[in-house]
């Protein structure tokens, strides 16, 4: 059957696609929808709403499956009903939580369901479940713990053991929330006029806001960077005219910032692909770096750096605001794995940092395991460096993004008067001389 004739129809059908390959198939939202819009080559209208029904989606699923648990009489089986779930979620979606008006999304959804040769068995409890969600689903919202409901089991409970309830509520509050637009600008980059200014030379703008409306972005007067993400490159302090060894280091945004400052920087990644997209936006930008493709296990420099940067390969559960799949594609399991290759590439760091010099490390994590205890375990097996406490003028007086410990930890609930902030933990070390 054909289903694109009626509007927005192949939008539904295009996150529909996608909610199933990120779901079932635990594939990242950015390239799984990127690839079925390559395919579909919808309007940018309807590429947009494709990408905001699986966004909010994917951002409220556990209110969304609860909602249609309790209007269900008993729990579709993926095998047998095809997209029948995927339907139904991304239908309640509209409803609550994109204002669709109750005949469209269900109609839009009944349509769907009929085209799906698994799911239009279903259609008929496709359509009573979402004519109650439409008639009763935003009572039941009210009564929803929503924090609750839309952080799994694995990450409310190592989170509460973190940092406490309160906070975690706070975190998964921000994380109800699309993160705003953080651009930094190079010197004598003037900004957006209607966006609020952060320090260090960044500009914040609406979440949502097309790149292609900023001016200066052809010119290369500034880069995408959370301000969060942006601080541990300044924990160095002056580096104009030093050499500075950034690992790991596409898609480039710390390398951009470095070499603004005067660094004379050598990136090190190993995906060529990513290297490749670093490199356009040095060139972009009208920086320069040395880029070398390697493995930085196998790698070494011939003479260490003075500063050595490591934002390493993480979790990325500080970043849930902009990638609203992570708390339901990722597990426990993939923490650990990434805590042991951070092990690695923190040792080969240290190989490379010269005696008397900086190692900065970084991940863009909110797990112990990956940050703080990292570093526990790091200085343990390093006798000859030690971690060089934050003052609050590194972080602009932010203090409370600086731990007991004196180390960078900020919370997605951190600068809530300005939208909050990715979240970002960082150790500054010195090795000795």
């Amino acid at each position: 059957m054909e289903i694109t004739a009626a509007p927005g129809l192949g939008a539904r059908k295009a996150a529909v696609r996608t909610l199933s390959v990120v779901l079932r198939q635990r594939q990242p939202l950015d390239s799984a929808l990127a690839g079925i819009l390559a395919e579909t080559q919808l309007e940018p209208r309807d590429a947009g709403f494709a990408r905001a029904i699986v966004s909010q989606t994917l951002r409220r699923f556990g209110q969304l499956n609860a909602l249609i648990a309790g209007f269900a009489p008993k729990p579709l089986a993926p095998h047998r009903c095809g997209a029948a779930l995927e339907i139904l979620l991304a239908g309640a979606c509209e409803l609550m939580f994109l204002s669709v008006p109750a005949h469209a999304a269900v109609d839009a959804a009944n349509r769907l369901a009929a085209a799906d040769t698994k799911a239009r068995h279903f259609k008929g409890l496709i359509n009573a479940v979402l004519r109650r969600v439409a008639r009763e689903g935003r009572e039941q919202l009210l009564h929803q713990d929503a924090a609750r409901l839309n952080t799994p089991d694995w990450l409310w409970q190592r989170w509460c053991d973190a940092y406490g309830e309160t906070y975690t509520r706070q975190i998964a509050q921000r994380h109800g929330e699309p993160a705003a637009l953080d651009i930094h600008g190079k010197p004598g980059f003037a900004g957006p006029a209607e966006a609020i200014i952060l320090p260090g030379g960044l500009w914040r703008l609406p979440a949502g806001t097309r790149l292609e409306a900023i001016a200066g972005f052809d010119e290369g007067l500034w880069w995408v960077q959370d301000f969060a993400a942006s601080l541990p490159a300044r924990l160095f302090g002056d580096v104009d005219g030093a050499r500075v060894l950034d690992l790991c280091a596409a898609p480039g945004g710390k390398t951009a910032e470095l070499a603004v400052r005067g660094a004379r920087v050598t990136a090190i990644e190993r995906d060529p692909a990513r290297l490749d997209r670093l490199a356009g936006n040095l060139k972009r930008l009208g920086l320069s770096a040395e880029q070398i493709c390697a493995d930085l296990r196998d790698w070494r420099p011939s003479d260490p750096y003075p500063f050595v940067l490591l934002d390493a390969p993480c979790s990325a559960t500080g970043t849930i605001r902009r990638h609203p799949e992570l708390p339901w594609i990722k597990s426990a399991a993939d923490v650990t794995f990434c805590a042991a290759l951070a092990s690695e590439l923190l040792d080969a760091a240290a190989d490379m940092t010269a005696p008397s010099g900086t190692l900065v490390f970084a991940v863009c994590s909110l797990e112990p395991e990956e940050g703080c205890e990292q570093i526990a375990r790091f200085l343990e097996r390093h006798a000859d460096f030690q971690r060089i406490p934050l003052a609050a003028d590194d972080v602009f007086g932010l203090d409370a993004l600086i731990s007991a410990d004196g180390d960078l930890r900020t919370l997605p609930c951190h600068l809530p008067h300005l939208g909050g902030m990715d979240g970002f933990y960082a150790a500054r070390l010195r090795r000795s001389a």
